[in-house]
């Protein structure tokens, strides 16, 4: 693959210290072209000068070679007779006493008058050749120009270019720092340090890159540490189950218990608890990675609605917390899976009823807002603080910890909830307060009207 030159160099700010330089460089070499061009005419003048310099030193006789580099001379009398030196054809001849500079066809000229005792002895013409008129003419005039003042030129693009790399260095310095920065964090972050932040104040990419990748390192750190937890977590709820287990085994074994009903009921039920959690976890995971299909059908929400509440009833027979709903009899039927939502319904009420004193009420009630149905799951519990609302919906997280355990909980029902309900294209929020209660609120897609198609599958 072929290498573009500054991609061989080591830093941005050698890269960007060259493209600077160069572009200075160029554009003063540019500015020093047309600068030259544009006065090339006084180069003209000065030849003139030097000229005519050259023809009175000839005239006063401190010159008497025929030439002198390309200037050539010609002495002529009074009347225009050539005296001296060649003139060339069809060239103007002077006679009066005066000093004439010019140019005739490719020669530019200077004659001198020599005066003796008052009156014109001859004649001195020093010619040489006119610069052209033509463009290439024009170039090589121009660069003679350029190769009188060749150091002034130089020193001029020398102090130039020390300047932009000045400015270049001072510039990069302050532009790359945070990459510098992000570079050092990402470093950090290899060995799991994900509290490095970036620090910048500047509004251009640079800048934006540097919001977005703290952003992402802060979502990285908080990642890890929901990592940790459920490490953390997944391991007390396995090792709870196993190590009571255990435990009546081991005394099965020694004879300190005999395997009588109520012992192996109770092995029986930590078995299943620790069935129950492994298949949460393997559900949660499915769902919130995409490998479970949502069934599609018309659901009726009423009939939904009542069968949890039945199937609540027979689950927690010894509470004496009121159970009912409260639905519009216009209600339309939801587009969704119905396992899915009775899930969702059952994990929401049952949690209800759990954290509801005796002599308290759970409603489930529902109403259409914008195109969706909201379903609201509200309690007379004693409510749940304002710093626990943010984490109700995250895996194990419990508000009262020993409480749920005691209870059979294993903090994972919300979480799948919350998964639910966002493949149905929902949103699933908790509001409470303190002494009154709680509500939990999800939205659901109202189904289609007409005939539309029934267990339609949803990849």
């Amino acid at each position: 693959m072929r290498t573009r030159p500054l991609e061989t160099l080591p830093t941005i700010r050698a890269k960007l210290g060259s493209t600077i330089v160069f572009a200075v460089g160029m554009t003063v070499l540019l500015v020093l072209l047309m600068l030259g061009y544009a006065l090339r005419e006084s180069s003209h003048d000065s030849d003139r000068l030097h000229l005519l310099a050259v023809a009175r030193r000839a005239a006063n006789g401190l010159i008497s070679t025929p030439s002198v580099g390309n200037i050539t001379f010609v002495s002529t009398a009074p009347d225009g007779t050539v005296i001296g030196g060649v003139k060339p054809a069809d060239f103007p001849v002077f006679t009066d006493d005066l000093v004439h500079v010019g140019i005739s066809g490719s020669l530019e000229y200077a004659v001198v008058p020599v005066i003796v005792d008052g009156t014109v002895d001859r004649m001195v013409y020093a010619l040489q050749p006119a610069p052209s008129r033509a463009f290439f003419g024009r170039v090589g005039t121009t660069f003679r120009f350029l190769g009188k003042f060749w150091w002034q030129f130089l020193l001029t693009g020398t102090v130039a270019a020390f300047v932009a790399l000045l400015m270049a260095r001072l510039l990069a310095r302050g532009m790359t720092q945070p990459l510098r920065d992000m570079a050092d964090a990402a470093t950090r972050m290899q060995t799991g340090d994900y509290s490095v932040r970036v620090e910048t104040k500047s509004r251009d990419e640079v800048g934006r890159l540097a919001v977005a990748f703290n952003r992402m390192s802060s979502e990285l750190e908080h990642l890890e540490q929901s990592r940790r937890d459920l490490v953390a977590n997944v391991s007390h709820e396995l090792k709870t189950p196993i190590t009571a287990i255990r435990a009546h085994l081991e005394n099965l074994l020694d004879g300190v218990e005999q395997p009588d009903p109520e012992t192996l009921q109770v092995m029986l039920a930590q078995s299943e608890r620790l069935g129950r959690l492994v298949e949460q976890l393997l559900d949660l995971s499915k769902l919130e990675s995409g490998e479970v299909p949502l069934h599609t059908e018309e659901v009726p929400l009423p009939l939904l609605i009542a069968q949890v509440i039945s199937e609540i009833g027979v689950a927690r027979p010894e509470r004496s917390v009121t159970v009912g709903a409260d639905l519009p009899e216009d209600l339309p039927a939801v587009a969704a899976d119905r396992e899915r939502v009775h899930q969702v319904l059952f994990n929401l009420v049952d949690n209800a009823m759990r954290f509801t004193p005796d002599g308290g009420a759970v409603t489930v009630s529902a109403d259409r807002h914008n195109g969706s149905v909201q379903i609201k799951v509200e309690d007379t519990g004693a409510g749940i603080a304002p710093e626990h609302l943010p984490r109700l919906f995250e895996r194990f997280y419990r508000v009262d910890p020993s409480r749920s355990r005691e209870d059979g909980g294993t903090g994972i029902g919300l979480a799948i909830a919350r998964s639910v309900v966002e493949a149905h294209g929902g949103h699933i929020e908790a509001k409470s307060e303190l002494g009154h209660g709680s509500t939990f609120t999800f939205d659901l897609p109202v189904a289609p009207e007409g005939p539309a198609t029934r267990n339609r599958r949803d990849p």
